[in-house]
């Protein structure tokens, strides 16, 4: 299964290469979905992923789990 992944992911960021954008990997273990787009603090709330929005405690912002995710990942690049 990881060879297949690897072929997969290579053939991937060729075609991406070739198209002039890149592959951004993330680790496993990033928080993405619980890390604040906007001030940086981690909330371990919503460590339950029935939890679909979220405030955060440190400077009020109102997140949508999944966009506050593809927000921190974007910001990898």
């Amino acid at each position: 299964a990881d060879n297949g992944w690897g072929m997969f992911t290579s053939f991937l960021e060729y075609k991406l290469d070739e198209a002039g954008k890149q592959l951004v990997k993330v680790d496993k273990f990033f928080a993405s979905s619980q890390t604040c787009s906007v001030c940086g603090k981690r909330y371990e709330g919503t460590k339950d992923l029935s939890v679909r929005e979220w405030d955060c405690p440190a400077c009020g912002a109102h997140h949508d789990r999944d966009m506050n995710a593809a927000i921190n990942i974007h910001s990898l690049q």
